[in-house]
């Protein structure tokens, strides 16, 4: 765990107190409280206890970064200075406790390799690594709606998300009006069965005798059977088409809905993740401006109260670093968690895109199936339909969909502190 217990930074540069030769321009000179001068190089951070020359050359006895320090040594606190628990048996020889020397570790967020976009942690375009296709040698929903787009009424942004959303919403309105067509269809051969049927019972000319009354009476048996066809189409037709396709319609409503609310929950729990993350950060450095100041009041007055209201604000300020650290944890896990439901919702929407395209083609197939059943005499006017429903694919539709709707196929990553 991440230990935020600052130690003393003491001493001021030696310049004035050193009639020696001046230091390199780089080099500061500090006391430590047993009255030992020591040496920092503000460019590289290197620590000596011997005094560097004007001449060029790296000091004889430096201290190793923080990510080679021994383990009397430890990096502690927001400005990332170096604590020595031990130092006359410290093997690089660095200054005593309470001598501290700077080193570059900050708990803030890396303003370079991240950015934030509505509480989501993406890479920067600057040194983003090239991040690889989930699903390559597709146009999948999964690989392309990770960023906002702005809405069309200018009033903000919308989620890549709520892009896809919207376009199962439109084939969820499609299904409605489809299921309409069918119902009206299906009203209109039933009054014409009706009429048909009705026609074929009339008494007129009925007194006509031959050969010429045989082939009449025929000819009003045939509207009767006519009028059987096309009830047993509607009939089909409702059985069939309609009532198959309101079973698909309203499940397809109800997984919809409980996608979108999944989703949101999430997008949710990312928001208040963050905001503890920007609490906890704040407090850390809250906790961390107190130390320096109960430690710049014992460099004027040591006195056991301060002694020990420095030891409360380092338990503070370690708290405070650990806080931050669960809080970071917390939220890199709530985002892995949106992450990957996004790709599996993503992954759901095409299948169920697929299906719902797939049921439509069926349908409307068995619809000019049953037409041709019906009327033998209109296979004119269905030859066309039959040709462009065998060319329906709906991976070609969502290569489509994707080029025009895209949002971007940058993938969130980890906070980092």
């Amino acid at each position: 765990m991440l230990s935020c217990v600052l130690g003393l930074y003491v001493g001021a540069p030696g310049s004035q107190s050193d009639c020696r030769d001046p230091l390199p321009p780089q080099w500061r000179c500090y006391m430590s409280p047993q009255g030992r001068r020591y040496y920092v190089n503000t460019t590289n951070n290197e620590t000596t206890w011997e005094r560097p020359s004007s001449t060029p050359g790296t000091p004889k006895m430096s201290l190793r970064h923080k990510n080679s320090l021994p383990c009397c040594c430890t990096v502690q606190g927001h400005q990332s200075k170096v604590v020595c628990h031990d130092s006359n048996n410290c093997p690089i020889n660095c200054p005593p406790r309470g001598a501290l020397s700077l080193y570059h570790f900050s708990l803030s967020f890396s303003p370079s390799p991240l950015s934030q976009i509505n509480c989501v942690t993406f890479p920067s375009l600057a040194c983003m690594p090239e991040q690889q296709l989930l699903k390559p040698n597709e146009w999948s929903y999964c690989d392309y709606f990770w960023s906002d787009k702005r809405d069309t009424q200018g009033n903000g942004c919308i989620t890549g998300f709520e892009v896809l959303l919207q376009k199962q919403l439109k084939g969820k309105q499609m299904q409605k009006e489809m299921a309409e067509f069918i119902r009206e269809r299906i009203k209109i051969e039933e009054e014409y069965a009706k009429n048909l049927s009705k026609l074929s019972q009339i008494p007129l000319a009925s007194q006509e005798e031959g050969t010429l009354g045989e082939a009449w009476a025929q000819l009003k048996k045939s509207l009767a059977d006519e009028a059987e066809v096309h009830l047993k189409f509607s009939s089909k037709l409702q059985s069939e088409v309609e009532k198959p396709f309101l079973t698909f319609r309203e499940n397809f409503k109800k997984d919809m809905k409980r996608f979108d609310h999944h989703i949101s929950d999430l997008r949710k729990q990312l928001v208040g993740r963050y905001a503890s993350v920007e609490k906890a950060r704040k407090a850390l450095a809250d906790r961390q401006k107190e130390l320096e100041l109960k430690t710049q009041q014992l460099e004027i007055k040591l006195s056991n109260k301060i002694e020990e209201d420095i030891k409360k604000a380092r338990r503070k300020s370690t708290q405070a670093g650990d806080d931050l650290m669960r809080c970071v944890d917390l939220y890199n896990q709530s985002q892995s968690k949106w992450f990957e439901e996004m790709v599996t919702t993503s992954l759901e929407l095409e299948r169920l895109e697929v299906e719902r395209v797939e049921m439509i083609r069926q349908h409307l197939c068995q619809y000019t199936t049953l037409r041709h059943e019906t009327d033998m005499f209109n296979q004119s006017t269905m030859e066309p339909v039959d040709k462009l429903l065998q060319c329906v694919d709906p991976c070609k539709d969502r290569e489509l969909w994707v080029r025009e709707n895209k949002t971007g196929e940058i993938r969130p990553v980890d906070v980092e502190i």
